[in-house]
């Protein structure tokens, strides 16, 4: 995890991309109408009309031919949505998704049932039949957390849900490490498997450059993803940066905000109120200092290419790992990040990834570097806003988020975070979600079959 920062010498910087502007540098129009119900789910994401940078890092470090990471875009957000409608069907059978090939052509879905595997097909879709279905993946890898409460995990670094290969998977520095973790767990029959490694995750500090800020004038953080909460503006960042009331200044070191929550170690979230000389705009700085605009937060599959940002080494593009993970760092566990195999650097902590212009979550920390390669690990960005009770800033701007009364809690409504399987009421209408996200205006579920499915 990310240690937090305090006067008494613990130096974390974190080196977001800079998403808040000084007041006066113009605001967003008028929210546009919401889609079509004929939406795809590449125009629903904004998968048809990526950012230029995304486009030209994904090529660079995926080693994709021109044409080809556009290409992926779309049909990642299109395997987003059939996963989603197979996620549903297959109930209780269902194992996981992911993609493959240097286009993201081929989606694959597990289920523990061979009867599956023709409507696994007939969604476009290669089936895998396995033995496990992803909530029994899932309560293995909860018992490996629980005992990590309790045990030191120094040589346990890293723990996931390994969908591919339908395990859980324990990283370690020496196998009788990981024997000894998966024991004191109780799983020793549960098929847990050992990947030895010596690498150990660490947090990404000493930031230089980028969108700053300051924190009680003793440590220095960036800026992360652009948030509101009703008509207070802000940003998140990671948790280990500050504490609840810690005052903040900008970059150029002018009176900015109070950090107004703060969770660390378990999970590395924070956000950050900003006074009336602050402006939160949906954008994030790309590859060269240009400008890249965030329009959502739809969670990406395992397999997907994701391009993240920092003030250290730019933008560098990689695919998501797994989801679900857990790290162990010096200063804790800290559970349910991702793991990328984009590189980072000290200095990058804290910065924002994104699948096509979908954030996806900040940096939370990583080991090896963007010379000799890496891996990197970062918190979700969907949990820092539920929890939290943030809407992220998009473009186009949300059009209103209000919260449904407490005698409908299962209305749909905009501003909400909404986890794949969910269930709500739309004008009168009961529909699934079918992947993670937070509702925006004109994402309502008869405008969005990619996100929602009529039941």
């Amino acid at each position: 995890m990310l240690g937090r920062h305090t006067a008494a010498g613990r130096r974390v910087a974190l080196t977001a991309l800079g998403a808040l502007v000084l007041a006066g540098a113009g605001s967003a129009a008028t929210a546009a109408p919401p889609p079509a119900p004929s939406s795809t789910a590449a125009q629903t994401l904004g998968a048809d009309r990526p950012p230029a940078a995304v486009l030209r890092a994904m090529e660079r470090d995926l080693k994709l031919k021109p044409g080809q990471a556009a290409e992926r875009l779309v049909n990642e957000a299109e395997a987003g949505a059939r996963a989603g409608r197979l996620r549903n069907a297959l109930g209780k059978h269902f194992a996981g998704a992911w993609v493959r090939g240097a286009t993201s052509a081929e989606l694959t879905v597990a289920t523990t049932r061979a009867a599956d595997v023709s409507a696994i097909e007939a969604q476009g879709a290669k089936a895998a039949v396995v033995k496990q279905p992803l909530t029994e993946l899932r309560d293995v890898k909860n018992k490996l957390d629980s005992t990590a409460r309790s045990l030191k995990t120094r040589d346990t670094p890293v723990w996931y849900v390994d969908v591919p290969a339908n395990r859980v998977v324990v990283q370690a520095t020496k196998r009788s490490a990981a024997t000894a973790f998966i024991k004191a767990a109780g799983l020793e029959d549960k098929g847990v498997g050992i990947r030895v490694s010596a690498e150990r995750p660490r947090v990404l500090d000493d930031v230089v450059g980028g969108d700053a800020y300051y924190i009680e004038s003793s440590a220095r953080c960036s800026v992360g993803f652009s948030v509101t909460k009703d008509e207070q503006q802000g940003f998140a960042s990671a948790g280990h940066c500050g504490d609840p009331d810690d005052s903040t200044a900008g970059y150029n070191l002018a009176d900015q905000g109070k950090f107004q929550a703060s969770t660390f170690p378990s999970k590395d979230m924070s956000w950050i109120a900003v006074n009336g000389d602050w402006t939160a705009t949906a954008e994030v700085k790309g590859e060269g200092g240009q400008r890249t605009q965030v329009t959502g937060s739809v969670q990406a599959l395992v397999g997907a290419s994701i391009c993240r940002s920092g003030s250290t080494t730019g933008w560098h593009c990689g695919t998501i790992q797994q989801h679900d993970t857990s790290v162990s760092y010096s200063q804790g566990v800290v559970d349910g990040v991702t793991e990328t195999t984009v590189c980072a650097e000290p200095g990058d902590s804290g910065g924002p990834y994104l699948s096509g212009s979908q954030a996806q979550g900040v940096t939370s920390g990583g080991s090896g570097n963007c010379t000799s390669g890496g891996v990197t690990f970062y918190q979700p960005i969907n949990p820092i806003l539920s929890d939290f009770g943030l809407v992220l800033k998009t473009t186009p701007p949300q059009s209103g988020t209000p919260a449904p009364p407490e005698n409908a809690v299962d209305t749909w409504a905009a501003g909400r975070v909404y986890e794949a399987g969910a269930t709500v009421t739309h004008a009168g209408v009961r529909y699934q979600c079918l992947q993670s996200h937070q509702a925006q205006g004109g994402w309502s579920p008869v405008a969005t079959p990619s996100l929602w499915q009529r039941l």
